[in-house]
């Protein structure tokens, strides 16, 4: 029990790291962890040896090392989301009889990293590896919902960062604020012909143990074929994508 406090020590100081843009200075580091300066050192100091943390003597300044990189190389092999996701997200197709797929967000965009097709239904833009605009896409859009507001504003500074597919979504930040705080009330996120005309989705995040959003679950299906988007059958769809959220989020140690 007395290493856990400098085991979560170390994995804070590593995930502040890898949220940096470029390395930085000790009292970064101490800051932001909030630990003593001589206690940050010694944690670094074994980090470095271990290889999960460079330091730039010249610069006196700390980054990311080697180790950390074989970690995320090592999660991208094992797809461990997409593992657990998989037999959920057939389940939800079969009980809903629309497609559904997995994505996560990646920048500015989302990257679709599982799909479930639905037999009958015509085919979509949601292949895995695909990635679109996250703030026109359910999924996106879920995920975007649970950020801090700090960090959407740092995703989107300005105009200029609003992909335009057909000229529909959200193309300020205020008008992106307003759909997620909408997302937030209703407890899901919805689109409505923003990726794709005749097609709407809708999403609900995946968090982790620290209530961080990872992915965002969604069903995408012809609006024809539901009775209307604000109607019954979508506010069914939705609930049923988030009790699968729901589910992939225990699955990960979330509440």
């Amino acid at each position: 029990m007395g290493q856990v406090p400098s085991a979560t020590r170390a994995l804070r100081v590593l995930r502040f790291l890898a949220a940096q843009p470029e390395p930085v200075p000790l009292e970064r580091v101490t800051a932001a962890v909030g630990i003593p300066r001589s206690s940050a050192y010694h944690l670094l100091t074994a980090m470095v040896e271990e290889g999960f943390v460079v330091h730039l003597t010249e610069e006196r300044r700390y980054g990311v090392g080697l180790a950390a990189f074989e970690v995320g190389s090592g999660y991208a092999r094992q797809e461990p989301l997409q593992r657990i996701a998989r037999r959920p997200l057939a389940a939800l197709v079969d009980q809903v009889g629309q497609s559904a797929h997995l994505a996560v967000l990646h920048g500015r965009d989302v990257l679709y990293v599982l799909e479930e097709r639905a037999p009958g239904r015509p085919s979509l833009v949601t292949d895995v590896g695909v990635r679109l605009p996250a703030h026109l896409t359910a999924s996106g859009r879920a995920v975007l919902a649970r950020l801090p507001a700090v960090q959407v504003r740092a995703l989107y500074p300005d105009r200029a960062a609003f992909v335009d597919r057909h000229g529909t979504g959200p193309q300020s930040l205020t008008a992106l604020r307003a759909v997620l705080t909408a997302t937030r009330r209703r407890g899901h996120a919805r689109e409505d012909g923003d990726v794709t005309p005749g097609l709407a989705s809708v999403a609900a995040a995946v968090l982790d143990h620290n209530e961080h959003p990872v992915a965002g679950v969604a069903v995408t299906f012809p609006v024809d074929a539901v009775d209307a988007v604000d109607g019954p059958g979508v506010t069914a769809l939705a609930a049923a994508v988030t009790r699968t959220a729901d589910q992939l989020t225990r699955r990960l140690g979330g509440r």
